[in-house]
């Protein structure tokens, strides 16, 4: 039933409103279809009924309605947690106004969880005076993104983490200290405003906090699953020594798929044309980045992708179980609505050369193509069959879509025991994605310790709990095949540590005598990728580093040729999304500056060259 009740005390309203459980900790609260309307789901216990009921409070009074029929402002005899069955009544007060229970609850929505009491008869959830103010140490620890069952996971591509829900999002939002100085903004290399976003996932304004965001960073629900957060804003976070760092980056993707999936994701409007064209070489993080940040201040841009799918190393390279293909496809859709052109099927360096992008009358061009060639060990026996490169499996898996056979019926190498070579994400990617191919064992080798593995630690956990089996200190040395030339053994050495090597990370050092023989039919090789050559056939003159990535000469991106700007792992080398996506922004600064001043020179020295 539902009622009209009048209230007792203030009241704490709208979206803003989070209560927990005193005893679990679990959300009380429930968010209504249109993301706004709030409500208290408890369970109630009246005579010898016992069932739910939803309390909706509001500054006019309240509505409350349940499976429990409640006669006037007949109060129930208990009210109970709904997850832990812990009664909230507190005994010692009862409503001024009508005498009935009073239940208590932890309320975020605050600077800090406060504990408030409301009145079950009325309705109303008001301040209850004399609670003191958790002390620090009973302070909230970091929440968890729930999980899927390592098990189950491990045998599909759907995706690991659920997210947080709206009650997870504002508790987490609820622990930032809201700092004066936020380093947290100074280790995101797109300086997103962090605090300014949580403040607002606080109060409940979800699309305001997607929008906060959106204004430094085009690709919101990408970053929040992909990026080493870990190792960057929330490295910094003044929270993490001592109650773990506030969940930056699951509070990016939940506001992010909060926008899209309520379909309040809107346009922001553009600076008017400025008659200036740019084009972008990749779809890559950093090309789509630099694309978003141009096509607002008026430029018109068009981006250049060699394969047909969009998203360069977000759509080859990332499994499905870390970053669906569908939210891929929904940030690329918003570059579209910004006005960004997109050309696939287009191989700069075959197609196209530089001199035809200029002739065709771009103002500036920006190569952001990546490092997508295969390396490998040069070890012996390296061209027997099933010796595959990262680069080469995770594009049948997930680019040609291998993951949804029998749909599509994409040949990709499959094998029983298989072995990665490597320790970093892609490694990881590699690994799990063997998994779920359906093979039986699959093994990580790497030649230094857990401590040194470049990975980001909630990939290897997850690894681990999926059956991964990692042999560290161990490095490959030889590759064994049968007589029709596939490969059927992996010959290792164990290693010890030594002193840093030019990484700063100890040099492993192989222990004489220590080869043993591992048994597979299939090898990942997941040590790196270099810059692909077929670009540089249609951009003569363009200066290279040692390493044969593009030179750049300052922090924007400045090539050796006028009028063309480099970023991402093209210029650095296989690095991260949202390093990338840094390098982008730099640049797409600079381009603007440069197109708008009429500028002609192009100096190319007093730089830090890459």
């Amino acid at each position: 039933m539902a009622e009209r009740v009048e209230h007792d005390g203030a009241v704490v309203t709208g979206a803003g409103l989070a209560a927990y459980c005193p005893s679990c900790r679990e959300a009380l609260t429930v968010l209504g279809p249109s993301g706004r309307d709030v409500s208290l789901h408890l369970t109630v216990r009246y005579g010898d009924e016992t069932g739910d009921l939803f309390l909706a409070p509001s500054a006019e009074g309240g509505r409350r309605s349940g499976s429990v029929h409640l006669c006037g402002k007949t109060a129930p005899d208990d009210v109970l947690c709904p997850h832990c069955g812990a009664s909230l009544v507190d005994g010692q007060r009862r409503c001024r106004a009508c005498g009935g229970p009073r239940a208590r609850v932890l309320v975020a929505g605050v600077r800090q969880a406060r504990l408030s009491a409301f009145c079950v008869t009325a309705g109303s959830v008001s301040a209850l005076s004399g609670e003191a103010t958790p002390k620090p140490a009973e302070r909230e620890s970091r929440h968890r993104m729930p999980e899927r069952d390592a098990v189950l996971r491990a045998r599909d591509f759907a995706e690991v983490t659920y997210g947080f829900d709206h009650g997870l999002a504002v508790a987490e939002a609820a622990r930032c200290l809201s700092c004066k100085k936020p380093k947290c903004v100074e280790g995101c290399p797109v300086n997103v405003d962090i605090p300014a976003f949580i403040a607002q996932i606080k109060e409940g304004d979800f699309v305001g906090a997607a929008r906060t965001i959106k204004k430094r960073n085009a690709l919101p629900a990408i970053c929040g699953r992909v990026c080493p957060q870990d190792q960057q804003c929330e490295e910094l976070c003044t929270l993490r020594k001592k109650e773990g760092s506030v969940a930056i980056g699951a509070l990016e993707r939940f506001v992010a798929d909060f926008e899209r999936g309520t379909d309040a994701v809107a346009i922001p409007p553009r600076a008017p044309h400025t008659g200036k064209r740019v084009a972008v070489v990749g779809s890559g993080p950093a090309g789509l980045t630099l694309a978003a940040d141009l096509v607002q201040l008026g430029h018109g841009v068009t981006v250049y992708e060699a394969l047909h799918k969009l998203g360069g190393v977000l759509a080859y390279g990332i499994p499905e179980f870390r970053l669906p293909k569908e939210v891929v496809e929904a940030e690329v859709s918003y570059l579209r609505h910004l006005g960004v052109r997109f050309e696939v099927d287009a191989v700069i360096g075959k197609l196209y050369g530089l001199d035809d992008l200029f002739a065709e009358g771009y103002d500036a061009v920006y190569l952001a193509t990546g490092a997508g060639l295969p390396i490998f060990l040069g070890l012996p026996g390296e061209n027997l069959c099933n010796v595959v490169s990262a680069n080469e499996y995770l594009t049948r898996v997930n680019l040609m879509k291998a993951y949804l056979f029998p749909d599509y019926d994409t040949p990709a190498p499959k094998g029983t025991s298989v072995a990665v070579v490597g320790g970093g994400n892609v490694a990881m990617d590699c690994a799990r994605t063997a998994l779920r191919m359906g093979s039986r064992d699959v093994t990580v080798v790497y030649r230094r310790t857990r401590g040194e593995m470049p990975a980001r630690a909630e990939e290897i956990v997850h690894a681990e709990q999926e059956g991964v089996t990692f042999r560290y200190l161990t490095s490959p040395v030889r590759y064994v095949g049968d007589e029709q030339g596939w490969v059927r053994q992996l010959e290792c050495v164990t290693m010890k540590l030594g002193a840093p090597d030019a990484s700063g990370r100890p040099r492993p050092i192989p222990i004489a005598g220590s080869a043993y023989l591992l048994n597979v039919d299939l090898v990942l090789v997941a040590v790196g990728a270099g810059p692909n050559p077929t670009l540089f056939s249609g951009c003569e003159g363009l200066e290279r580093s040692e390493r044969g990535y593009i030179r750049t000469f300052d922090d924007a991106g400045r090539t050796s040729l006028p009028r063309v700007w480099a970023g991402g792992d093209i210029v650095t080398g296989s690095a991260t999304v949202i390093l990338a996506m840094g390098a982008a922004r730099l640049a797409a600064r600079d381009i603007h500056a440069y197109l708008t001043a009429g500028q002609t020179e192009w100096p190319t020295s007093g730089g830090r060259p890459a």
